[in-house]
């Protein structure tokens, strides 16, 4: 693991966080949270609650520290437990197809299909709503993400990001289609940068610390715009943000699990544009991992991410960065995988190039070894004496087999001669391929009849009661 910021860099940022939430203060002012936070020492100046640095310590130090999430086909995913997990971007609202260069607003067959095929893709190990689901009514997007995710994958299912307690609930009751909802959903909420948790989040927020449901607060600060331009400034700040939140999950239910997120972003200053794709943003990722861990939480951070618009030498450079900066630094998750063009689309061919990204990461980050066997010192008299190669030695195949070379399936490793008789196939074209390959092929263990019906029963209920909020 490398060390990005040191740990005097790490407590420099921590200290400036307190400051912040104890001096400038956050926007808060849903009446119940204000009482409960001046009931444990916290002030009211202005139109801020002013928290004060024990209370942040305190509420750090109840919180939990792992995360564990189940999927409906029993694998269970443990953030915190040492590895590297990969999952998708969640939210996009257009579907890109990177071949034919064109785009259109996603619909509710489009969550279903890529919750399938990151079913079948072997390093997207949890998998979040893909698409939002424009032929839904606004209200019932997140919902319908979830709904519709649900039955197309075995994985776990992380939860959409939620805005409002009667989303939460019909979340709640959706996961308990399946299971344990404790067990089998995380949930999310996005603060508004700068430092502001409106009303209705704060109810969310309540609500899913009642709920028991593991929780991740997702900042979205833009530096420049929404935080301060210099990384270390937006970092402090979208750790308040961030810290804000876990004490009110802390006051509601001490101990409720919190994944440590971060989601910073650079501003292009020539076009006011949210950057996703800089190497600065790998490392506000690589700072934001740094901090996470500072408290011991699981750290979920960007990873496959670009403003491209296409599957193109932009696009797989800072995929590269935004992925290997953060994993070097020891990131718990990575998002991000199917992402293009900010966030706003995503593209099937996406999902399958990143599925081979991701899997030459974990081989970086795997490292290599160096022991006895693997120096091969005894190999190179023989070697030498005869063929001058060691293509036919034992040792080149039980390394082949034990993945010290990670075989892509994508990339051109050919020579140019093969390629040209191929067509000079792109690896879009390719990776779109293959994506249709397996919307063909692949199948998901289908939900049973009842519990198909159960999940339309509580989306119906709950379009009723968002009519109400």
């Amino acid at each position: 693991m490398f060390t990005f910021l040191s740990p005097q860099s790490i407590e420099a940022i921590h200290n400036a966080t307190l400051r912040i939430m104890n001096e400038t203060g956050v926007v808060i002012n849903h009446a119940g949270a204000r009482d409960m936070l001046t009931a444990n020492g916290a002030r009211i100046e202005k139109n801020r609650v002013l928290i004060p640095p024990e209370l942040v310590e305190k509420c750090i130090a109840s919180a939990g520290k792992k995360v564990s999430i189940r999927g409906r086909g029993g694998a269970t995913k443990n953030l915190g437990d040492g590895n590297l997990y990969f999952h998708n971007l969640g939210g996009a609202r257009d579907v890109l197809d990177p071949v034919s260069g064109t785009k259109r607003l996603a619909n509710v067959q489009d969550v279903a299909d890529a919750a399938r095929l990151l079913d079948a893709l072997e390093n997207c190990h949890t998998i979040t709503p893909f698409f939002t689901p424009c032929d839904v009514p606004g209200d019932l997007m997140s919902l319908a993400m979830y709904r519709h995710a649900m039955p197309n994958t075995v994985k776990p299912l992380q939860g959409p990001g939620v805005q409002y307690p009667a989303e939460t609930r019909a979340a709640v009751r959706m996961a308990e289609v399946i299971g344990t909802p404790s067990e089998v959903l995380t949930l999310a909420v996005s603060p508004v940068s700068p430092l502001t948790i409106p009303n209705h989040e704060v109810d969310a927020i309540f609500e899913i610390a009642r709920l028991g449901i593991a929780f991740g607060a997702l900042p979205c600060p833009t530096a420049g715009a929404t935080a301060p331009m210099s990384i270390a400034g937006a970092l402090a700040q979208q750790n308040a943000e961030t810290l804000m939140c876990v004490v009110l999950t802390q006051l509601v239910n001490p101990g409720l699990p919190i994944i440590y997120c971060g989601r910073l972003a650079m501003m292009e200053a020539r076009t006011g544009v949210s950057v996703w794709g800089g190497a600065e943003l790998a490392l506000a990722s690589a700072g934001t991992v740094g901090l996470g861990h500072r408290y011991g939480f699981a750290v979920n951070v960007y990873g496959f991410s670009t403003n491209a618009h296409s599957l193109d030498l932009q696009n797989g450079f800072e995929r590269g960065l935004n992925a290997a900066i953060p994993a070097l630094a020891g990131a718990d998750e990575l998002s991000g995988i199917g992402e293009m063009e900010a966030g706003i689309s995503g593209s099937f061919a996406q999902m399958v190039a990143d599925n081979e990204f991701a899997g030459s990461v974990l081989r970086m980050k795997r490292g290599f070894d160096v022991n006895d066997d693997s120096l091969a010192l005894e190999l190179f008299s023989p070697v030498m004496d005869g063929s001058r190669n060691f293509l036919g030695q034992k040792h080149t195949m039980k390394y082949l087999r034990a993945g010290e070379v990670f075989l892509t399936k994508f990339s051109e490793r050919g020579t140019w001669e093969t390629w040209e008789k191929e067509g000079r196939p792109e690896l879009a074209k390719r990776a779109q391929a293959e994506a249709e390959r397996i919307l063909r092929d692949h199948r998901v263990e289908p939900l049973e009849e009842k519990q198909e019906k159960e999940l339309d029963k509580i989306l119906v209920a709950a379009e009723e009661e968002m009519k109400k909020k």
